[in-house]
């Protein structure tokens, strides 16, 4: 089968004996192996009805493994529906330009930290000032550090509402053009996320190798010449636009097995776009070793916190601000759908069908009859 988790029992041991995987990433590869096998423990099922039975093993739960998330995502999404109103929303990417990125890579907690530091800073700041749109929005970032071919790529996507609250506690609403200017953005987000770094440079605070002081100063001036790459994409059409977005984006992980093409005794192929040709995809192929390095680089520091919450949003704002907003907009409430549910009868609603069916006798329901203990 060509999944990311054949590649890596084919491939993993050659490159951990080669190279010394981080502990974090040594734990992922090993959770993505063992995943839904023996190795993990598990149950038996035996119908009601009639004499089948059925071994299920469990899931290894890691936020890496393309095994694992759908039922999370699918949980998540259905309660931010709760935070929506009825206003328009934009998506907004923060890049940083490749001569940090090994920086960044070599301080991953401490620069990935200030990424939404710079990006939460930049885009308040921005929000509050009446040129732009005088009042408080109400936004959300995620990182991700992936490019299509999985190489090192750091950035970060952000949801942000089309208007805020204003210091009169009125609702304002921003034109349906994005609201700020990228290049404002741009320099914004490249001149605090810069200012901070020479911060932690003069307090000791970055792991650096195979670069010096000059190196360092070298760097960060290229790096204050440069475009910050940063990009909004077209508003949303309508809040359920955002619910859809949110269930592709909020969990994705650096590459899902629907990506892979084929897995064989030395390669790994799987799709990428085509950039000449943005609605098709050509296929890449890599040594096997090299797949599990690039998909390593993507696994993230132990309890780093993925999705964070800005301005109304904040957990600190929800009982209030998020509250008011949603009266001045009239917003309707979403009443949770999988609220209560537990997770079989979660995966019953996403399929649309009940798991629970005997598949043999097509009458009785599966029951668990026997729970093997987990290693």
């Amino acid at each position: 089968m060509s999944t990311v988790n054949a590649a890596f029992k084919q491939f993993y041991p050659i490159y951990q004996g080669n190279r010394s995987p981080a502990a974090q990433q040594a734990k992922a590869a090993l959770h993505i192996m063992r995943c839904r096998t023996k190795e993990l423990g598990g149950h038996v099922c035996s119908c009601n009805h009639c004499d089948h039975q059925e071994v299920h093993y469990n899931s290894c739960r890691n936020r890496h493994c393309p095994l694992c998330q759908g039922v999370t995502k699918a949980v998540w999404v259905d309660k931010r529906c709760q935070d929506i109103l009825n206003a328009g929303y934009f998506h907004i990417v923060f890049t940083v330009p490749q001569q940090l990125h090994a920086v960044i890579y070599q301080n991953q907690r401490l620069l990935y930290d200030l990424m939404y530091k710079s990006v939460s800073e930049t885009l308040s700041e921005l929000s509050w000032d009446p040129k732009y749109l005088g009042a408080q929005p109400g936004f959300f970032c995620m990182l991700h550090t992936w490019g299509e071919d999985l190489h090192y790529h750091p950035h970060i996507h952000v949801v942000i509402m089309a208007g805020g609250l204003t210091k009169l506690n009125q609702w304002r609403s921003s034109s349906k053009k994005f609201f700020m200017p990228v290049k404002v953005l741009s320099k914004k987000f490249r001149g605090k996320y810069l200012h901070h770094l020479k911060q932690y440079y003069r307090q000791d605070r970055l792991h650096l190798y195979n670069l010096d002081a000059q190196g360092f100063e070298n760097m960060l001036n290229d790096c204050y010449t440069k475009d910050w790459y940063s990009y909004s994409k077209p508003p949303f059409s309508s809040p359920l636009a955002v619910i859809k977005y949110l269930g592709r984006y909020t969990h994705r992980i650096a590459i899902s097995n629907n990506r892979i093409v084929s897995v064989n005794e030395q390669t790994v192929t799987f799709k990428v776009k085509d950039k000449n040709h943005a609605k098709k995809t050509k296929q890449l192929t890599l040594q096997g070793v090299e797949f599990i390095r690039r998909f390593l680089m993507h696994i993230l520091p132990k309890g780093f916190v993925k999705i964070r919450y800005y301005g109304i949003l904040a957990h600190r704002n929800k009982k209030t601000k998020l509250a008011l907003c949603r009266k001045l907009t009239a917003s309707p409430l979403y009443k949770p759908r999988f609220a209560g549910l537990n997770t079989i009868q979660i995966i019953c609603a996403l399929l649309g069908r009940d798991v629970r069916l005997c598949s043999v006798c097509k009458l009785g329901q599966m029951e668990i009859s026997y729970r093997g203990a987990s290693p």
